[in-house]
């Protein structure tokens, strides 16, 4: 506040004084007045209410003086209250005036924005207008493009089949219309030889019944053929008894008797197994018969009649449509929805129709194979295995051990037979390994102890590939009778530690040995003669550098103890002694 300001206070604060000393003449209403003062100078200065002007502020400040005053005062309160009342009137008027005056303010602005907001609406309207005008000729100009394209599609010369080159080129255009003429003269040749559903099913009918007439011909044939050879027979003793006439001869009743007898207990002949036999067709009879039923095959497979078709080529004359061939043609096509699968059906109907001692080949017994199992039709594999009904292969029995993995639910069904497979092959080491992985581990040791062809290398690949401690301990095993056990302690642990998947089974190998008792170890040591000091030497680095150092401590300690010994080999037909050379 200024010096001039404080000064102006400061009289106007004097004058009061004065004015007011004539009828306020207490020294208690003098200091009330002068708090009064002080207390209108601390609220200015707080509210920086300005000291010119209207201010709301002020009148506040002010206004609180002055109820301060009326509470004062006795005998004036009724005038000082009117005042009051009066002023604040006044100010409630100028308030409303103001907001008279605002409002108004407020309607003239927004009455001189509006031409703005319509000359703004014209101009966006406008610009709508050219923008809809622009999208008008746009569209008028693409729907000429698209009437004119239609007009030159339908004036176009061009020929399906052809290019437009083509067919603006006589010659070409000549060369395909003899080709169309061509099409068409088979399609009406083909449409010649087609009858209508009705009339084929007729014809079926009557094929059946004369199939099943011929077939009651060709039994009655049979017989009195049967019968006919048999008369033959008679008739020939009567001949041979005719002519023999003298002493000694048989009386003809007896012979008679006995010819019939011997008729009687031999229905069948040989005679008349090889009449039955001269009944098949041979040279041309044979071609005619293959041509017809070819021609009936494919008339099955072209309307879609594939299970009868199936049975058709299992039955071929001389097998000549039980190849790939035709079961290429059968995976070529598709059966409805939830019917079995044509393939399926021709390797069903050639197993049902095999004769016995014959075999599939064997890329058609792998297809069928694979076939079966990917439909789920284990029991159909069964079935063509153990009747041998298919070629066995070790592709064959890899398919069922490959499959065996993959689908545990018949996993030891398809084990079993490629271990019929395998062995039937002479492939020992896989026999012995589909046993395994069957769990049978007793019966596979066994096997392979009975198999002269097998290697400790090959006993060694099945152990790696079917790590088992039961197996591994019937293989380490003497066989009796002097006999060496297939697979030396040392060297198979020696091989197994190499293998960092295989070294646990050593170690249990070995932590069986020593938990066996004090000497068990030493003994396997000094049995072992296909295995060297330097061999257990090894034996005993593995195991350290693999943290064994146990195994390790007990395996130098047995080599240590038994310097320069000799030791009864239980091989008795090799040599009667070994002697390990320790250092």
């Amino acid at each position: 506040m200024s010096a001039e300001q404080t000064r102006n206070s400061s009289s106007s604060r004097g004058e009061t004084r004065r004015s007011t000393a004539g009828f306020l003449a207490s020294e208690s209403d003098d200091r009330f007045f002068q708090s009064l003062f002080e207390f209108i100078e601390l609220e200015k200065r707080f509210l920086q209410s300005p000291e010119n002007g209207p201010d709301e502020l002020r009148y506040i400040i002010y206004r609180s003086v002055f109820n301060k005053v009326i509470a004062q005062a006795t005998d004036y309160k009724r005038l000082l209250l009117t005042i009051k009342a009066e002023y604040d009137d006044i100010i409630q008027e100028l308030k409303r005036r103001n907001d008279e005056v605002r409002g108004a303010q407020q309607t003239v602005a927004a009455s001189m924005s509006c031409p703005k907001s319509l000359i703004t609406c014209k101009r966006r309207a406008n610009q709508l207008r050219d923008r809809i005008s622009e999208l008008q000729r746009e569209t008028s100009r693409l729907q000429e493009e698209l009437q004119r394209q239609k007009s030159s599609k339908d004036q176009s010369t061009w020929t399906p089949g052809l290019t437009v080159s083509e067919s603006e080129d006589p010659e070409a255009l000549d060369r395909h219309l003899q080709h169309l003429q061509v099409q068409r003269a088979a399609l009406m040749d083909r449409k010649s030889h087609c009858v209508s559903l009705e009339v084929k099913a007729e014809l079926d009918a009557k094929l059946q019944t004369a199939e099943s007439h011929r077939d009651q011909l060709s039994s009655e044939n049979r017989r009195l053929k049967v019968l006919s050879r048999r008369l033959w027979s008679v008739c020939d003793c009567l001949s041979s008894w005719e002519e023999g006439e003298g002493e000694g001869q048989v009386p003809l009743e007896e012979l008679v008797g006995s010819t019939l007898e011997n008729i009687r207990q031999n229905r069948v002949t040989d005679d008349d197994a090889e009449l039955f036999e001269e009944e098949q067709p041979t040279g041309a009879d044979e071609a005619e018969l293959l041509t017809d039923h070819l021609d009936r095959f494919i008339e099955l497979f072209d309307l879609a009649q594939y299970e009868k078709a199936a049975l058709l080529a299992a039955t071929s004359p001389g097998g000549v449509l039980r190849n790939l061939h035709t079961m290429t043609m059968f995976k070529a096509v598709q059966a409805p929805p939830g019917s079995v699968p044509p393939p399926l059906l021709f390797f069903q109907a050639l197993l049902m129709t095999l004769p016995d001692g014959v075999e599939l080949s064997a890329s058609l017994s792998v297809v069928g194979v694979v076939l079966a199992l990917q439909r789920g039709a284990s029991q159909l594999v069964v079935h063509a295995v153990t009747q041998n009904k298919i070629s066995f292969t070790e592709h064959l029995g890899d398919i069922l051990t490959e499959h065996a993995q993959n689908n545990p639910g018949v996993a030891d069904l398809c084990l079993a037979l490629a271990t019929i497979i395998y062995e039937a092959c002479g492939l020992d080491r896989k026999t012995a390994l589909s046993m395994c992985k069957r769990g049978l581990i007793c019966s596979a040791a066994e096997f392979m102890k009975h198999r002269n062809k097998l290697t400790a290398e090959d006993c060694l690949w099945v152990l790696c590939r079917s790590p088992s401690l039961s197996l591994l301990q019937l293989l380490t095993k003497h066989r009796g009778r002097g006999r060496a056990a297939i697979l030396s302690v040392g060297g198979t642990c020696s091989t197994l530690l190499v293998d960092h998947q295989q070294w646990d089974l050593a170690f249990q190998l070995l932590d069986g040995f020593v938990s066996q008792g004090q000497g068990v170890l030493q003994d396997v040591i000094l049995e072992d003669s296909d295995s060297s000091v330097e061999v257990w030497i090894l034996i005993a680095s593995l195991c350290s550098e693999l943290k064994r150092a146990d195994l390790s401590q007990d395996i130098l300690s047995v080599l240590l103890d038994q310097g320069g010994t000799r030791v009864l080999s239980p091989d008795l037909e090799g040599a009667g002694l070994m002697e390990h050379v320790f250092l």
